[in-house]
């Protein structure tokens, strides 16, 4: 019986029909796997392909049972006599086509096998050569306290320098990595993607300064301008001018093609009053360590120099800044509320005095953003970031405010165009992952996760983040291990709940969620709101976003990029809840 039927499957050819046309599909599945994402095609196109596929098989074996190809076209085979049958004929060709396939799959494969070798061993980008960094120059003073002014004059000359047309400039954030850095020059440029290093060092000694200067071809090592200078400190001002377009001439020739001078963006008191300027170095410094202590500090210098100085708009807007570090690091959302005014009123001032200074709308922007002033945030970062095209933090800005504005593509675009000046910055490649996820972009979110993972191992938020990737793909092993990676906390453990939503081990869903809920309702409503979502318990996720909006929780502002809340965006709840927040009602 069994050998009778495979007989008659071999002569109406069954068995090569079902060769070609799981070798057929196997050569399409290389192809769509390997031409795919160069075409556009949406991410798990070759997994549908696959199980249109299997669906499509059965069919197929049916149709060569069934039916014969003949001279005359398709027929039934039952319907063709003996002699005038041609499936022998047809069965070699089959043959040949089946060899035909194998060989272009086979072909598909290397090439794919070889084209992810190279890839994985290819050298990075060719690098733009009017591009520069400038490393924190070496404090030389004697005193590890003065470290302030080596780091202020820093950031003064990459400030400088970012205003010239058509040169990328590092960020200080990522530049300031390489700070006592042993490794090689072409190493550090590799790394920040520039084809020049300005470094150098810093000696203060009563009223003299010493500034050494030296900037740096990064493809061979050597020095395509270098200088010394002594200048009586009250110069100070006129040192950094003359250091600033010393570096931009021996660009210039090279590089810039003679571009005219750049804008005036700078931090200095117009009065030239160089105490409070000095003063305002030390608050800078302070600003960047991010700790309460530093941020009084801050606070404390940036006061002394609008004392010093009351017209000095930079320093007003950098004090509304640090007044609101101070509260946001103290946790206390009450002492937000009281501090605002204050804070608004600081940073008025600074637009005031300089309505051109980018820094001062990006101060305002800092308090109308607390202030769920969210159109006005995004004026007020907007013109920052067209005053200041060549500054990293103001793109930044920008867009995380559209994408609290549910623009998410527009803020990816913004933050791939900030990575470019800035790209050892681990944050800003875990905002780029939040806001892929929502256009589905699932891979390049992941791919930004783990470049933040690279960047900093011990980082909270970035596992979280991966396993939200796994369970919008729908694997719950991967979210699960990707969830108990992130470190102790409040992320791990709404990243262990969110994974145990999409298993199948309920009874764990469920107390972990109540686990949740014991611990983190006043904290984390928005991520038991989060998890609710995922459970599709719209009811209690309403609940939990409403608490989440009493308690003014910072995770509001991920509502219109978040893809677990967006499923609910046709709700008159959400729209209710999105007018409520002031924010604008999906209309999609």
């Amino acid at each position: 019986m069994v050998a009778t039927i495979l007989r008659e499957l071999q002569r109406r050819n069954v068995i090569r029909a079902a060769l070609l046309y799981v070798t057929g599909v196997w050569a399409l599945a290389q192809g769509i796997a390997a031409l795919g994402p160069s075409l556009g095609t949406p991410e798990g196109a070759t997994r549908w392909f696959l199980i249109a596929a299997a669906i499509g098989f059965p069919f197929w074996l049916a149709f060569a049972w069934f039916y014969e190809l003949t001279p005359e076209g398709i027929r039934r085979e039952s319907e063709v006599d003996a002699d005038k049958s041609i499936l022998k004929a047809t069965g070699r060709r089959l043959d040949f086509l089946i060899i035909g396939v194998l060989a272009v799959a086979v072909v598909l494969l290397l090439t794919d096998r070889l084209v992810r070798r190279d890839t994985a061993g290819t050298p990075p980008p060719v690098i733009a050569e009017k591009s520069i960094a400038v490393l924190p120059l070496l404090n030389e003073s004697g005193d590890a306290n003065a470290l302030y002014f080596s780091d202020g004059l820093s950031e003064t000359f990459i400030d400088a320098l970012s205003q010239f047309p058509g040169l990328k400039v590092i960020a200080r954030a990522s530049s300031f990595q390489f700070r006592n850095s042993k490794e090689p020059v072409a190493v550090i440029g590799g790394k920040l993607g520039v084809a020049h290093l300005l470094e150098g060092s810093v000696q203060r000694a009563g009223d003299a300064v010493r500034i050494s200067a030296e900037l740096i071809s990064v493809k061979d090592g050597t020095a395509i301008w270098s200088e010394h200078y002594d200048r009586p400190y009250k110069d100070l001002f006129k040192l950094q001018d003359e250091i600033t377009n010393a570096v931009a001439t021996s660009l210039k020739s090279k590089l810039l093609g003679g571009s005219s001078a750049p804008p005036s963006q700078s931090e200095r008191p117009p009065s030239g009053n160089l105490d409070a300027y000095n003063v305002y170095l030390e608050g800078s410094f302070y600003s960047h360590r991010q700790t309460l202590e530093d941020q009084r500090k801050a606070v404390v210098a940036f006061n002394t120099a609008v004392e010093l100085d009351p017209d000095y708009a930079a320093a007003w807007a950098r004090l509304s800044t640090a007044e609101l570090n101070v509260v946001l690091n103290s946790g206390s959302s009450a002492a937000l509320t009281q501090v605002l005014p204050q804070a608004r009123e600081h940073a008025e001032k600074a637009v005031a005095l300089a309505p051109d200074l980018a820094l001062a709308h990006n101060g305002l922007g800092n308090v109308f953003n607390y202030e769920s002033n969210w159109s006005g945030a995004e004026a007020q970062f907007r013109r920052a970031a067209q005053l200041a095209p060549g500054l990293a933090g103001a793109k930044t800005n920008l867009a995380n405010m559209t994408a609290t504005l549910g623009r998410p593509k527009e803020a990816v675009a913004l933050l791939q165009q900030a990575l470019k000046l800035d790209p050892l910055r681990s944050n800003v490649y875990l905002n780029l992952a939040s806001y892929l996820m929502p256009l589905g972009r699932l891979d390049e979110a992941e791919t930004a996760v783990r470049n933040a993972i690279a960047l900093l191992p011990d980082g909270t938020d970035f596992y979280e983040t991966l396993s939200e990737i796994d369970i919008l793909r729908g694997n719950a092993r991967a979210a699960l291990a990707d969830a108990q990676q992130e470190p102790p906390g409040l992320y791990h453990d709404v990243a262990v709940t969110l994974a145990l939503q999409i298993g199948t081990d309920r009874a764990a869903a469920d107390a972990t969620l109540k686990t949740l809920i014991a611990k983190y309702s006043q904290d984390g409503p928005y991520q038991i709101a989060e998890t609710y979502g995922l459970r599709k318990e719209a009811d209690n996720m309403f609940k939990w976003l409403e608490h989440a909006r009493a308690a003014q929780d910072p995770g509001l502002q991920s509502l219109l990029s978040d893809p677990f809340i967006l499923l609910y965006r046709h709700d008159p709840r959400f729209g209710k809840l999105c007018e409520e927040l002031k924010l604008p009602v999906p209309k999609d």
